[in-house]
């Protein structure tokens, strides 16, 4: 577990950026970005620690600690390392999940389906975030705003889908969306206040999308997390539950 942030301590940019103020939540905030080694956890971190409301920004990811989302017991470690060391946590982004797992990518008919690579994708992109969930979620304060946000993908739309194809990843996404829906209920009824939601950042320029990204318009890093972050700011508490897209836009389920 990394502390990255402690108010006043100063943040070097890698690039002039606007900083994102999150005005929803009580100041001092404390969040934790979980993946913050990717690409886009990175810029999360990054637009984070710019914000002067944030009073702690706690860190996890595999290169980093050891954090291993499709472990358990790892989860529970961490969820458990983190609860000794705040009292709350505000703001939880969890920006893992992966296109490629072990040089497997996305398969273009059905007959590609292997059982391994499917079960593999269902690991990282929908059980992981529900380990998340089951572990973290009592970490949010009762009494007033927070917010959870997972990365899912617009091709894990059901009604979106006109192309075909991937089936894994879009099946993997498809089921983290209905897990996050459903835990934005459960949560929901003790947290009334709480926001619980899927996010689609777009086509983002990092590792994930460089083999898929040929003919999108792919927005940097910093400039998807800053949008992403925009709309948890913006939305309310009774928008719990939802699928949004980085402009604030509803996602087809």
């Amino acid at each position: 577990m990394s502390y990255l942030h402690d108010a006043g301590n100063p943040v070097a940019w890698k690039e002039p950026l606007m900083v994102t103020r999150m005005s929803s939540l009580a100041s001092p905030y404390t969040a934790l970005v979980i993946g913050a080694s990717g690409g886009i956890g990175a810029a999360f971190c990054e637009r984070i620690e710019g914000d002067d409301a944030c009073g702690r920004l706690l860190t996890l990811s595999r290169s980093m600690d050891g954090f291993d989302l499709c472990d358990e017991e790892s989860v529970a470690r961490a969820a458990g390392r983190i609860r000794g060391a705040v009292e709350h946590v505000d703001l939880l982004i969890c920006a893992t999940g992966a296109l490629t797992i072990d040089g497997v990518g996305p398969e273009k008919t059905i007959r590609a389906i292997d059982q391994e690579a499917m079960r593999a994708q269902f690991d990282l992109n929908a059980i992981g975030p529900a380990l998340v969930l089951k572990h973290f979620a009592g970490l949010l304060p009762r009494d007033r705003r927070a917010a959870i946000a997972f990365l899912s993908a617009r091709v894990g739309s059901i009604g979106d889908n006109r192309l075909g194809g991937w089936i894994s990843y879009r099946a993997s996404k498809a089921a983290l969306n209905q897990i996050v829906r459903t835990a934005a209920i459960e949560i929901g009824r003790s947290r009334p206040k709480a926001l619980v939601i899927a996010l689609h950042p777009g086509t983002v320029a990092t590792g994930l999308s460089a083999d898929y990204g040929a003919g999108h318009d792919r927005f940097s890093a910093p400039e998807s997390a800053g949008k992403l972050l925009d709309v948890i700011d913006q939305r309310p508490a009774s928008d719990s539950g939802a699928f949004l897209a980085y402009d604030g836009s509803r996602v087809d389920w």
